[in-house]
């Protein structure tokens, strides 16, 4: 999270913000946001979640695009949290604050809780490909309810990214994710390769009921290839160094299960399955570029401290996330 949405929060925005969905400050608790202020809350008997994002991030008619295509895809049978209106019949709330706004945004909570190991090693990915296939064979005939919700394109988050929030001893890294960008500027954007998509599938992003996936967390969702969202689904369930025999091997099985149920609802050509690990990389380096903005590198919970492991040697040096024939 940007240091000046910290700054610009307050107990009085959130105070609005629960004021505009019939809720007390009591009656909610916070849950971990990377990006945004999260909580949960009940009412009438029913759960829901609360998210407050500054305008710094998004704009009121980003987040109305957001929610115009969770409910669009909700709609028509994709497993997906609603978004819910607030007291005054809005999907989206704006409050003013320091260095812009607030938008809070409130959406049904999913059943069941996150996926634990019993879930995956019942074949989840066949169900995750499933759905993520869903959602691109959707997106193909999907129009913004109007034009001003038209979400941004994959390249508006990356263009200039690494130079923004990198040190000048970085160059090496800035230097590949600037080449890697203008290489995926060059590729086609046809009805059957690119659309609107999530683009942040994983384990955190779903709860589990009675063995049914249920997604949340659009908040990335952008114009950008189906095979970016697959290749963003593979890489949150491998380790964090698949090296190895034995985890290239679970990579393979990981990719087959999810493309097993993603052939179920679309087709993806053979040519973007080989794009796939440029797609890794892209996310391997905006990962590393985002902690290097919004945390202390010497104080990093387990996972980052995991992934930063050796992770600037692996990006400069071109070493794949994953070392794997994506096509056969």
């Amino acid at each position: 999270m940007d240091r000046r949405i910290r700054e610009a929060y307050n107990d009085q925005i959130l105070d609005e913000a629960l004021k505009r969905y019939g809720v007390t400050q009591d009656a909610v608790r916070p849950l971990d946001g990377f990006e945004s202020f999260i909580y949960e809350y009940e009412k009438d008997g029913r759960g829901y979640v609360l998210r407050i994002t500054h305008s710094l991030r998004r704009t009121a008619d980003m987040i109305g695009g957001e929610v115009d295509w969770i409910n669009y895809l909700a709609g028509r049978d994709v497993p997906a949290a609603r978004a819910v209106l607030s007291e005054r019949g809005r999907l989206v709330e704006t409050i003013e604050a320091q260095d812009g706004y607030f938008l809070a945004v409130a959406f049904e909570r999913a059943p069941g809780t996150y996926p634990c190991r019993e879930d995956w090693e019942r074949d989840l990915m066949v169900q995750v490909g499933q759905l993520v296939g869903r959602m691109h064979a959707l997106t193909k005939d999907y129009r913004p309810s109007e034009p001003r919700f038209k979400r941004y394109e994959w390249y508006e988050d990356a263009d200039g990214f690494a130079a923004k929030y990198l040190p000048p001893s970085e160059a090496t890294v800035i230097g590949k994710y600037n080449a890697l960008v203008e290489y995926l500027h060059t590729l086609p954007k046809d009805r059957d390769a690119y659309g609107l998509v999530h683009i942040d599938v994983h384990g955190m992003n779903f709860y589990v009921h009675q063995g049914q996936i249920t997604l949340f967390d659009f908040d990335d969702c952008q114009y950008a290839w189906f095979a970016y969202d697959v290749a963003m689904a593979l890489f949150y369930t491998l380790p964090h160094h698949c090296v190895g025999e034995k985890n290239v091997a679970f990579a393979r099985d990981t990719f087959r299960l999810f493309m097993d149920g993603y052939r179920r609802e679309n087709t993806l050509a053979p040519e973007w399955l080989k794009r796939i690990p440029l797609f890794m990389k892209l996310r391997e380096i905006d990962l590393y570029i985002a902690i290097h903005r919004s945390l202390d590198l010497n104080n990093l919970d387990p996972w980052c401290a995991s992934f930063m492991d050796n992770r600037k040697y692996k990006i400069e040096h071109d070493v794949p996330y994953v070392d794997m024939d994506f096509v056969e």
